[in-house]
């Protein structure tokens, strides 16, 4: 009778070990999805603050491109509104459009061969490459993170602590579908 007790309390206390261990693990996934998530705002924030000066570099030169202008301002503000306020489902679409006008931008700096050789310009498109750059590496981060997340919480036995704890699925940072690539800065 002793032997059996002593196997029961052993059992019990091997799942309760499993469950801590399992809750850990999926608060520790959660958190770094968390982390990821904050570190795509970061670079997101990086490039909103190049554009101001990319537009103001090229409109010395071609002060009649107007509305191109205005698309990349109204763009670069709806991404920081969904930024502040969206799901992620929502800020990649937002930051979709604005890597659309982005392009429209070098498109009207790709007529004008002085703006091309404008130092400031050159600087301010390196700089943008190189965010785009970690744009891309940051969501890739964090689609990975979302994916063990999601992965952990939906296979068993781990599930059961999720749905007892209340984990639910994240969602992906999605690029545009219809893009044909990254925003292309080189002239």
């Amino acid at each position: 009778m002793t032997g059996i007790i002593v196997v029961v309390v052993v059992v019990v206390v091997l799942l309760l070990a499993y469950a801590v261990l399992a809750y850990n693990g999926l608060v520790r996934t959660r958190n770094r999805i968390d982390n990821a998530y904050s570190q795509i705002d970061v670079q997101l924030k990086r490039r909103y603050d190049l554009i101001p000066n990319l537009v103001e570099t090229v409109k010395g030169y071609a002060a009649h491109e107007k509305s191109t202008f205005e698309a990349v301002t109204a763009a670069r503000s709806n991404a920081m509104q969904a930024q502040e306020s969206g799901s992620p489902g929502q800020q990649a679409e937002a930051e979709n459009m604005l890597s659309g006008t982005l392009k429209s931008l070098f498109a009207v700096a790709e007529q004008y061969p002085d703006l091309k050789a404008n130092q400031n310009f050159l600087n301010l498109q390196e700089e943008l490459t190189s965010t785009e750059d970690r744009i891309a590496y940051a969501r890739q981060f964090y689609n990975d993170t979302v994916l063990s997340y999601n992965t952990k919480i939906q296979s068993v036995p781990s599930n059961m602590i999720a749905g007892v704890f209340h984990f639910v699925v994240r969602e992906y940072f999605e690029g545009d579908p219809d893009a044909t690539g990254p925003v292309k800065v080189e002239f």
